[in-house]
């Protein structure tokens, strides 16, 4: 499995905001476009046909300041919904990692890491905040996305398969 330079990886992700900021060498950054506090009211069953998701109830933004050209979420401790900006459009032969971002994780809050594969339109994340509370700007970089690709099968084999290969032919031969 081989990890995407960000400029290629970028080519996979729609909806960004700015290149210049979001494209990095090895991943690309996720901005904030929504967020929403969870309705506690999910079940879930063997079969699914009683499942029903959690639902959303939509959080407000407020100004800081009067001439702010963004708005902020105030968020107490809890879980919350994020859509990002941006969605995903992947080959059949890649798998995307969605990951927190460090500022996020040292500000109190975090998202379990998530693979997503295909066509992920909306891309979101179940957000865990454990501080008191946490103020998130409209369009925030919060998380990170990397793209793998598979390797062909029968294709690249790692150095340390091959030291392996090589050393059980030796040792056969002797």
């Amino acid at each position: 499995m081989d990890l995407l330079p960000g400029k290629t990886a970028a080519n996979r992700v729609a909806g960004m905001i700015s290149a210049k900021y979001q494209v990095h060498g090895y991943s690309v950054d996720v901005t904030v476009r929504n967020v929403s506090s969870v309705d506690p009211s999910g079940q879930l069953d063997f079969a699914g046909s009683e499942y029903t998701p959690a639902g959303r109830i939509t959080i407000s933004t407020h100004r800081r300041r009067p001439e702010d050209r963004y708005e902020w979420w105030d968020l107490g401790r809890g879980c919350y919904f994020v859509e990002f900006n941006e969605t995903l459009e992947l080959a059949e032969d890649e798998i995307a990692l969605l990951e927190p971002d460090e500022r996020l994780l040292r500000a109190g809050a975090s998202h379990a890491p998530v693979f997503l594969r295909g066509r992920v339109a909306p891309v979101e994340a179940l957000l865990q905040l454990d501080t008191l509370r946490l103020q998130i700007k409209q369009n925030a970089r919060i998380s990170r996305v990397r793209i793998f690709r598979f390797a062909p099968a029968g294709g690249s084999v790692s150095a340390v398969a091959k030291r392996a290969a090589s050393k059980s032919k030796r040792a056969g031969t002797k």
